[in-house]
């Protein structure tokens, strides 16, 4: 079956289980643009990849601007950027129940080449967008090159990183978390979400269409395919698992999940699969580029145990330092499932670079300068058995080139891993390179520097500056650059590269650039 009537058959389907095909209106309102909230792709395979978009003429409406009924949507995908020469074309159904967005899986196509595509209702077209398909499973791809983006406050400042990363020659955009906040702040706003915290489908439906209007993410999107993982904004605060941060009961916070997953993945251009069922939703996944690089993406929230030792009455995280909880053996950051789900990919991959795509900083940090130790339990460091057991898994199967993504700091870090981080002498085994944020504020420069001595595995750690981290994966080596805004507060701001380090093919460890 080709992926056109595979698509409108599903969204039919759809629409049978809804109980409202009959209902189907041929399009969005006329004399209204219903593609406010741009393009996007995602998950590029060798033969195709999800393209997705919302309709929604009146976005931050509760109904976006949307009739109570379906919408039949035309898609198209060309091999320039003209139109000139369609290579797939499709119709799907735009749901109410969705927010009428759609997911097009598109297959059949070339690997390892550029596409264009774009939407259709009615007499409306959608702006174009950009996107690759990957090479071939076992292709020699001599060169990848994306961006690690993370933490984005709309309230905080501007998305003048994404002005920058769309003049980048990149592949791909790898996005670890925080994509929206769920909270408001009450000052000190450079714009405003116009609204208080987000608990129910409706607040968190606006929020994300708030954030998508950015004239500049929009064009981040449209211009290379994504891959997405959450940290815990898109829901709550320190959030675990089915534990909130103000300790709610179970049931209401499990209700809010929901909500928030289904926003999740009514705004983001996800495959099918990761389509939520009530407050649960599978996330993570594997994405190959030929013989070149393999990504693993892991959801560190849904499946953690709870932080240990909180504070009292309080959930989520804390700065501790004796806390004999933290140190137990069984205790898990992504869950028994999703544990044996990676050692196993760890055991199949012959890729040249295995990267490890997640949200919090995976090197230990001891956040107490001097004598003794305290670490923040939100992060691997509170779970350092799950930690040991993830890297020891790597050293285990002998997964070459490991390098782990990360975001969460709002701050530039780069690190060896070690199995033991207490030891000088533990050698490195994988490379760790959190990203800073997009837009939302770092923290103090002079508490970062205070314990830098007490962390001799941290080659550099910088909260200064808001930007994104790009690298470039080839045979031999990575380089990776950190690119630095000078102001997130003003939309034009300029940007450089504050630092670039590279790690050589079977040398762990980054090593700075002069």
């Amino acid at each position: 079956m080709n992926s056109s009537r595979r698509s409108f058959l599903l969204g039919l389907a759809a629409l049978a289980a809804a109980g409202c095909a009959s209902r189907l209106v041929s399009s969005a309102p006329a004399g209204r643009d219903p593609f406010t909230l741009g393009v996007a792709s995602g998950y590029p395979r060798p033969d195709g990849f999800v393209l997705w978009t919302r309709l929604a003429p009146e976005p931050l409406a509760p109904d976006g601007g949307m009739p109570p009924a379906p919408v039949r949507v035309i898609w198209e995908v060309a091999a320039d950027e003209a139109f000139a020469r369609v290579v797939r074309r499709g119709e799907t159904v735009a749901v109410p129940a969705l927010a009428h967005a759609v997911h097009i899986e598109v297959r059949g196509l070339e690997p390892d080449r550029w596409y264009s595509y774009r939407f259709r209702t009615g007499e409306a077209v959608s702006p174009p967008g950009r996107t690759r398909t990957a090479p071939a499973p076992d292709a020699p791809f001599p060169r990848l090159a994306f961006a690690l983006a993370s933490c984005q406050h709309y309230e905080h400042g501007y998305y003048a990183a994404y002005r920058h990363m769309v003049a980048e020659p990149l592949d791909l955009v790898v996005h670890v978390g925080d994509y929206i906040y769920e909270y408001s702040l009450a000052a000190n706003t450079v714009r405003s979400h116009g609204a208080g915290e987000a608990v129910t489908l409706e607040d968190y439906r606006r929020r994300y269409a708030l954030y998508r209007l950015d004239p500049a993410l929009q064009a981040a999107h449209a211009a290379f395919p994504w891959i997405v993982t959450w940290d815990d904004h898109e829901v709550d605060n320190d959030y675990a698992n089915d534990r909130s941060q103000d300790l709610e009961e179970r049931e209401a916070f499990l209700a809010r999940r929901a909500a928030a997953y289904q926003a999740y993945y009514e705004h983001m251009p996800l495959p099918a699969g990761a389509r939520p069922s009530g407050p649960a939703m599978r996330l993570y996944t594997q994405a190959a580029f030929g013989r070149l690089a393999r990504f693993f993406v892991l959801d560190g929230r849904q499946y953690r145990d709870p932080q240990p030792c909180p504070r009292p009455g309080r959930g989520g995280g804390a700065t501790v330092q004796e806390c004999p909880e933290r140190l137990e053996p069984g205790r898990s950051m992504l869950g028994k499932a999703q544990e044996r789900w990676l050692t196993e990919g760890f055991e199949r991959t012959r890729a040249q670079w295995n990267v490890i795509a997640q949200q919090t900083m995976m090197a230990s940090m001891d956040r107490r300068p001097g004598d003794g130790q305290a670490f923040w339990t939100d992060s691997w460091d509170g779970y350092p058995a799950a930690r040991r057991r993830l890297l020891e898994a790597l050293v285990a199967r002998r997964v070459s080139n490991p390098v782990v993504l990360s975001g969460d700091l709002h701050a530039f870090g780069v690190s060896d891993l070690k199995l033991d981080f207490d030891d000088p002498r533990s050698p490195p085994v994988a490379s760790e390179f959190v990203t800073t944020s997009i837009s939302s504020r770092g923290f103090s420069q002079r508490r970062i520097e205070e314990i830098l001595s007490d962390n001799p595995h941290l080659k550099l750690a910088d909260g200064r500056f808001r930007g994104y981290t790009t690298i470039e994966l080839e045979p031999q080596r990575a380089v990776a650059r950190l690119r630095a805004l000078r102001d997130a507060t003003n939309p034009e701001s300029a940007i450089r590269t504050l630092a670039e380090f590279v790690v050589e093919s079977g040398r762990p460890g980054p090593q700075r650039r002069a």
